[in-house]
């Protein structure tokens, strides 16, 4: 790797991390003012608009057509944007913002899983002992080592909820590869639209249904820095930071500078006052240590394949 695409991929990705290691914390302090439905609408509506006017600007007004591809957008649009903020937003009422993060964080491991049961291609045996030691890091953590007293509370629900989000990112992430020719921003634009529409479709049905409410004006005005930071932080620089970073790095690199934000949200919260179990610290250093391993072992995998 050519030691400026190096510098330019490091930055991008400290970009995506410092964008998306705040997110939960913030997000968490923010639900009791907007609930989860309310947030996850006014975050993608803003953000949206804003990559719509990127992509015009930098690939012009043609690349906002879908070219026949309308219906693969929508379909994925509603699993990844609509199905991800519905699912962790609205779990995150339930349960911690480290729990989220952790959970967030065996998406790596979930997405070679995913591509063994969808293509056949079975993932190494390393990968699988990772995935299983990621996987028992994560049952420590959200039940914190007494399954059975996590089940009396909301916070397996929570947590459950959280795992259909990244389930839903997944699905989402393999996606990409259905629209070739398209660039990680015209892909990113076009398929946030339908996701957002979803996001306003689901936060109507949940007002109707009485478990959200639309909030106030006097509400939105009191975290209107929130706002700007979720729609631009961590919609617009966050994923830019992300496409760009894996341009310049490659998607393993990436993936493994990504696991600080795991990391840095324990820290986060730590500073904040939190206060954790032992069983949470073990498993959360059990999942980032998996994750980090399965990293550096494709990477050197890669390395003698090429």
């Amino acid at each position: 790797m050519q030691q400026p695409s190096l510098l330019k991929g490091l930055a991008w990705v400290a970009l995506s991390i410092l964008c998306w290691a705040p997110l939960f914390p913030v997000a968490k302090r923010v639900l009791p003012i907007v609930d989860a439905f309310a947030m996850g609408t006014v975050r993608y509506a803003i953000g949206s608009l804003l990559f719509v006017a990127i992509l015009a600007a930098l690939e012009g007004r043609q690349a906002l057509r879908y070219g026949g591809r309308f219906a693969p957008a929508v379909l994925f649009g509603l699993v990844g944007i609509t199905g991800f903020n519905a699912f962790v937003w609205y779990g995150l009422t339930f349960t911690r913002p480290e729990h989220a993060a952790i959970i967030m964080g065996i998406q790596t491991p979930l997405i070679a899983l995913a591509v063994w049961v969808a293509r056949g291609v079975r993932p190494a045996g390393f990968t699988l002992a990772c995935t299983a030691a990621a996987f028992c890091g994560v049952v420590l953590v959200v039940t914190k080592g007494d399954p059975a007293g996590a089940l009396s509370g909301g916070a397996l629900l929570g947590d459950f909820l959280v795992f259909l989000g990244a389930l839903s990112w997944v699905i989402y992430t393999l996606s990409a590869s259905r629209f070739p020719g398209w660039s990680p921003l015209r892909f990113t634009v076009l398929t946030c639209l339908p996701g957002a529409v979803g996001l306003a479709l689901v936060n109507a049905a949940a007002v109707g249904a009485g478990i959200a409410a639309v909030p106030t004006g006097a509400a939105l005005g009191s975290i209107a820095w929130q706002i700007a930071y979720f729609a631009v932080g961590t919609v617009v620089l966050g994923v830019l930071g992300f496409n760009f970073s894996v341009k310049y790095l490659g998607p393993l690199n990436t993936m493994l500078m990504l696991n600080l934000v795991p990391v840095s949200v324990f820290a986060i919260e730590a500073m904040l006052g939190r206060s954790f179990a032992p069983v949470e610290l073990s498993g959360a250093a059990l999942v980032i240590g998996a994750l980090v391993a399965n990293n550096l072992y494709l990477r050197g995998v890669s390395r003698r394949s090429a």
